[in-house]
């Protein structure tokens, strides 16, 4: 995205490299370019108003540092703010509390669930040094459980054998016990998902978390779905408590 904004603001920032400070119509002039970029990336119109409001309010009246010009000053404080707004620190998963640790895994159909829970089971075993079991709980989509399965031989992780015929909830309490009993540090809990949401999936991860009291609760969305991954946030959010969000493409 700053790669595209830059590209934008490219004709603005010419016209500021030999200005000692940036007067408010010279940074109402770049903000507007922001803004376009911002709205043409599907980014939502209240976000976009906090973001250049920001800018604004810290580019104007400031003094250009020594070998730096306007112009970079400009890019600098929306590159700044960029990393503000989407989150300067990334928090580690929180495994702080007592095995195994349950980590349920949400998100729309086709968002990358089932890769990026092999992915973070890869990770927690290798770095983390923690035994983790994979269960998949999409009794739904043809050869999900399977897929999962094939995706822990691959990365060296254990999921839990496959009893056709079990809910999603019974799944969940099978693979809670088989990790109790196998002294598991973390359970990855792969629901499933849907094209687009319904109550019939809120509610069974509803009951899923009810059954297993995750610790984390994570969603998953694809990076380029714009707004509507906001919508998707806020609807599992209200239903089961998001913790955080895997951004996949």
């Amino acid at each position: 995205m700053f790669d595209s904004l830059s590209d934008r603001l490219g004709g603005i920032l010419d016209k500021l490299k030999r200005r000692g400070a940036l007067s408010e119509a010279d940074v109402g002039e770049a903000m507007r370019e922001v803004r376009r970029a911002l709205i043409e990336a599907d980014v939502a119109l209240d976000v976009v108003r906090e973001f250049t409001d920001k800018v604004r309010q810290r580019a104007i009246g400031v003094e250009v540092v020594k070998s730096v010009t306007p112009g970079q000053m400009v890019v600098k404080i929306v590159h700044d703010e960029l990393i503000a707004m989407l989150g300067a620190d990334a928090d580690p998963i929180d495994l702080n509390a007592p095995a195994p640790v349950p980590i349920l895994m949400v998100g729309l159909q086709g968002s990358g669930k089932t890769t990026s829970t092999a992915k973070i089971a890869k990770r927690l075993t290798e770095k983390g040094k923690r035994r983790v079991l994979m269960a998949s709980l999409d009794t739904r989509r043809p050869a999900a459980m399977e897929q999962l399965a094939t995706l822990g031989t691959q990365v060296g992780v254990t999921t839990l054998p496959i009893v056709p015929g079990q809910s999603a909830v019974q799944i969940a309490r099978r693979a809670m016990e088989a990790a109790r009993f196998g002294n598991y540090d973390v359970v990855m809990l792969d629901t499933a998902g849907r094209v687009t949401l319904d109550e019939a999936l809120m509610a069974e991860v509803a009951e899923v978390k009810a059954a297993t009291a995750p610790h984390e609760v994570l969603l998953v969305a694809d990076s380029l779905t714009g707004q509507d991954a906001v919508n998707t946030a806020r609807a599992f959010d209200d239903r089961v408590g998001l913790t955080g969000i895997v951004l996949t493409r």
